[in-house]
């Protein structure tokens, strides 16, 4: 399965606030995370084992978390019902992830494969 995200990619770590019930997601992540359901393909939920492949592709050449990015659209995958879950018995690997840059068209492009067939 492929398919791409064609908004800028962000982060939960780095879209965090603190507030006097604790931490919550900014509102930046929060709107980003409602704006990929449109993108997400209808099928059943993923629950055997997968090669997770992101490629994040930001609009500025800074330093970036490989990490967040990756635990950011896990938990959009499992919200939006194409994964199970996002433990180590689903995604299984996470093997060609990447973060580039492309000023021009930031976006996310993710493929998901069986661990087996690779």
């Amino acid at each position: 399965m492929k398919f791409t995200i064609p908004i800028p990619p962000r982060t939960k770590k780095n879209s965090q606030q603190i507030t006097k019930n604790g931490i919550i997601q900014s509102a930046a992540y929060r709107q980003y995370e409602k704006d990929c359901a449109w993108f997400m393909p209808k099928c059943e939920p993923i629950g055997y084992k997968i090669n997770l492949k992101a490629v994040f592709y930001i609009d500025a050449d800074r330093k970036s978390d490989l990490v967040g990015y990756i635990q950011a659209i896990q938990d959009i995958l499992v919200k939006y019902g194409v994964l199970e879950d996002d433990n180590r018995r689903i995604v299984h690997t996470v093997d060609g992830s990447c973060v580039e840059v492309d000023r021009e068209n930031p976006r996310t492009e993710i493929e998901i494969t069986d661990k087996f067939d690779w």
